[in-house]
């Protein structure tokens, strides 16, 4: 016989609620049109507890009773708040007219940022912005329901929040293995924010963790250039520091420049392990402020 399917987790779902301001509104329309409200939100709530919990750290102790949808006419996207015991999640009917080419895909999206406030912890409210939008973004595009403008970039902060800090911490999922995420909220349950979780979480700061995936994004934009993942970090008189690991992830005995990393052998390479010779395959930048 073949194999029986796992059996979904059972996720504490709440009772939902909608108010359409302008039944006469062209969005909301194409809103029913495209959506099963009830459906809709059951999907989005389920990618929240699937990509924020387990079964076993799913909270327990305030179970939202109620979500309460407001379609209405309104500048923005959409945007929610309220208390432990009750949601509302406010979406621009403006919004789906203007987004009706794509309308489900783009409500559906949108409906899952939105839950995932609900659901997500920030630190007893001293969560960045930045890192609260992140991650919601960041279960949207799990979901695969990332709109077609988004993109990864290499420049500006790794808390700009929404589609750039998103794709930022998909690249930490897929580098340090996934529920790093998940463990980044549940660390922010009873404990304010300080960004030394991400050196808890994955052994280094967060500033060097966006400036290794910047260089590697900027190294793939480069015509010609294998995309190694190795940067310089910075200049000393040993001739700079290597961090990260190569394309193969291996690392050979050469010059003087120091890795900060791990390969595929050794997981906990220190910045006493020396890697591979110079090269112009090396992507440099620099360095000028301590990580904390």
């Amino acid at each position: 016989m073949p194999p029986t399917a796992p059996i979904p987790p059972s996720w504490p779902i709440p009772k939902f609620d909608l108010r359409v301001e302008d039944l006469g509104h062209e969005g909301a329309s194409i809103f029913f049109d495209v959506i099963n409200p009830i459906a809709a939100l059951r999907e989005a709530v389920t990618a929240s507890f699937k990509w924020l919990y387990t079964p076993e750290t799913a909270p327990t102790k305030y179970v939202l009773p109620m979500i309460l949808l407001v379609l209405k006419p309104m500048e923005g996207v959409a945007h929610t708040f309220g208390t432990q015991s009750h949601k509302e999640i406010h979406f621009s009917l403006d919004h789906i007219v203007n987004s009706k080419n794509r309308a489900r895909e783009e409500i559906i999206g949108v409906l899952v940022h939105e839950v995932v406030h609900c659901y997500q912890y920030d630190a007893l409210e001293t969560c960045p912005g930045g890192l609260i939008e992140g991650i919601a973004d960041f279960v949207r595009l799990h979901e695969g329901l990332e709109p077609p403008h988004w993109k990864r970039v290499h420049t500006g902060e790794w808390d700009a929040g929404y589609q750039t800090t998103a794709y930022f911490l998909d690249w930490i999922e897929i580098r340090y293995g996934e529920g790093t995420i998940r463990e980044l909220n549940g660390w922010m349950k009873e404990r304010k924010y300080h960004r030394r979780v991400f050196k808890e979480l994955t052994g280094r700061p967060v500033r060097k963790l966006w400036k290794i995936y910047c260089a590697q994004l900027a190294a793939a934009e480069v015509p010609g250039k294998p995309a190694f993942k190795a940067v310089v970090d910075g200049e000393t008189e040993h001739g700079g520091h290597l961090v990260g690991e190569d394309l193969d992830n291996t690392t050979v005995e050469g010059d003087t420049r120091l890795l900060v990393g791990e390969d595929s052998d050794n997981p906990s390479v220190d910045e006493n392990s020396e890697s591979e010779g110079e090269g112009d395959n090396w992507l440099v930048i620099d360095d000028e402020q301590p990580d904390l």
